[in-house]
């Protein structure tokens, strides 16, 4: 089936609380439909206020990369993907990460990096915003794990799960010709939540089915949700990851900001045995997270398709066409 955009699903007015009810079952029937044809969808989620997003967005364009870069570059990590990112060849795009975003003193850590008096006006704006995002992905991941029939399973996920909360701008090329702001890829993580935080499109995924798809807001309350490698291989292939980048244009810079909700190390990535069966072998062999992100970057992974393949992939699974 042709789409001309994302599945949209509403989730204005949940309380990320609930978890039942006709309302709650109908929409969780749309999340899974979509994670497992699409693996995303742009969710509506009125929790965030437009308010809130452009309060967001003058403290990020107005406080933040204007910094010099020798300020930008205290945000530095030996962890991969992780900490400042910018300086490219012939790609303007600049980015900072905060690790464990959703913990009382990670923004404020950073803040502190970035600026003399900590920036208060950041901290609160920035703070208030991450933590619905985690309360938006609560809803999601609760609502794929009952529809799998392993809910029990909640809990212990949410609690091996750390948050990386990253803002990136993208400089506007000042014509109309696309140009590549991401080279396509798939996520490694469990979920990233995507907010093109002042309306710049850019986002672009790939369905299963292999069409691609230009991520348009129909809400001033979007956000995009994309499901990572993690979910892909702890959902036995039940959710798939979609291969995804961003492509700008035109005149306007594009600031954004991602929720990854990232696996801890502290045990391999495998589906629950209540996903396996004879009809259903393991498509993945577990993995350690870590790992696996070492030889997403190594000389041997940048060279594959589908890297979670290559690594781990039962002796049956075959690479996806994309």
């Amino acid at each position: 089936m042709q789409r001309s955009q994302l599945p949209v699903i509403d989730f204005s007015g949940f309380d990320p609380a609930a978890d039942g009810g006709s309302a709650w079952d109908a929409t969780r029937e749309q999340v899974m439909q979509a994670l497992e044809t699409c693996g995303s969808f742009e969710a509506v989620y009125d929790r965030i206020t437009p308010e809130h997003r452009q309060s967001l967005l003058e403290v990020i364009a107005k406080d933040l990369f204007p910094l010099p870069l020798e300020t930008k570059l205290k945000n530095a990590s030996d962890k991969v993907y992780d900490g400042y990112l910018g300086r490219f060849p012939n790609l303007d795009y600049e980015s900072l990460a905060i690790r464990d975003a959703t913990m009382s003193d990670a923004i404020p850590g950073f803040a502190s990096l970035m600026w003399p008096d900590g920036n208060p006006n950041f901290c609160e704006r920035a703070s208030s915003f991450v933590k619905k995002l985690a309360e938006l992905q609560g809803i999601i991941r609760k609502m794929v794990l009952q529809s799998l029939r392993v809910a029990e399973y909640h809990e212990e996920q949410m609690q091996s799960t750390w948050h990386l909360l990253r803002f990136s701008e993208y400089g506007a090329p000042g014509e109309e010709t696309k140009k590549v702001g991401q080279m396509a890829h798939r996520d490694a993580n469990l979920l990233t939540t995507v907010c093109q935080l002042n309306g710049v499109d850019g986002l672009e995924v790939e369905t299963r089915d292999g069409q691609w798809i230009q991520a348009t807001h129909s809400s001033p309350t979007s956000f995009f949700i994309i499901a990572g490698e993690s979910f892909w291989a702890w959902s036995n292939g039940k959710v798939y990851s979609p291969m995804h980048g961003v492509t700008v244009s035109g005149k306007e810079t594009r600031y954004s900001v991602l929720l990854f909700a990232m696996p801890k190390n502290e045990r391999p990535i495998q589906a629950p045995v209540e996903l396996v069966d004879d009809n259903h072998p393991h498509i993945f062999k577990p993995y350690y997270y870590d790992d696996y992100l070492r030889f997403c970057f190594s000389e041997e992974g940048m060279q594959q398709q589908c890297k979670l393949v290559a690594y781990c992939g039962a002796d049956t699974t075959k690479e996806p066409d994309a």
